[in-house]
């Protein structure tokens, strides 16, 4: 089940952030509304394209993800002892890894709705979460929030959590157990391991 819920995590996250007609001063909770049916069409029409929607959501990614804290997050205490050049392989990989889940995970949630359920306030001003629910045919709704970060004028997503489930919290666990075992060149091998063999399978 934390499988699919991951996957189902990664679609709605990284197709909401693919969103093309949002305004620079957007609250979050205004990006996900504006966003989330756009997201679901462009799963319905570039299903059967799984190089055309790898490029759309790559081009689309970046303005609305902060993938640089997103990885520093999961990697943990161990980012501040990687080198620079380190931790730009890393956050190169990370995205990879999140926009390789999502095309994997195309198929799976065609006749979703995902449905706005209102701002919770962060730590300060500047954080803000989004809660949604997830419904798909014959299965309880799953509740599903984005927590965003304003970056200058930009409000960005920085972490994602599914029935209470962190993201980053999730990948921290799990890379900090392959960076103790293999260090941190180890963790960015395996990571491209990973993405490799997924790119030769397709």
């Amino acid at each position: 089940m934390l499988h699919v819920l991951r996957q189902l995590l990664l679609v709605t996250t990284l197709g909401l952030m693919s969103g093309a007609s949002l305004a620079a001063n957007d609250s979050p909770e205004q990006i996900v509304r504006a966003t989330s049916k756009d997201v679901l069409d462009i799963i319905k029409k570039n299903d059967k394209d799984p190089a055309k929607t790898r490029e759309l959501v790559d081009q689309r990614l970046s303005p609305l993800a902060d993938y640089e804290r997103m990885t520093s997050l999961a990697v943990g205490r161990y980012w501040k002892s990687a080198t620079p050049a380190q931790q730009d392989a890393l956050t190169k990989e990370f995205r990879t890894m999140m926009v390789r889940t999502y095309l994997s995970a195309l198929t799976l949630y065609k006749n979703a709705q995902i449905n706005v359920k209102g701002t919770r306030a962060g730590n300060d001003a500047n954080e803000q979460t989004v809660r949604t629910e997830v419904t798909l045919p014959s299965q309880k709704p799953i509740p599903l929030d984005f927590s965003f970060e304003k970056t200058g004028n930009d409000w960005k997503v920085y972490d994602i959590t599914v029935e209470g489930i962190s993201f980053i919290n999730n990948h921290r666990n799990q890379f900090g157990a392959e960076i103790r075992k293999d260090g941190i060149d180890g963790l960015i091998k395996s990571l491209m391991e990973r993405n490799n063999s997924s790119r030769q399978s397709k």
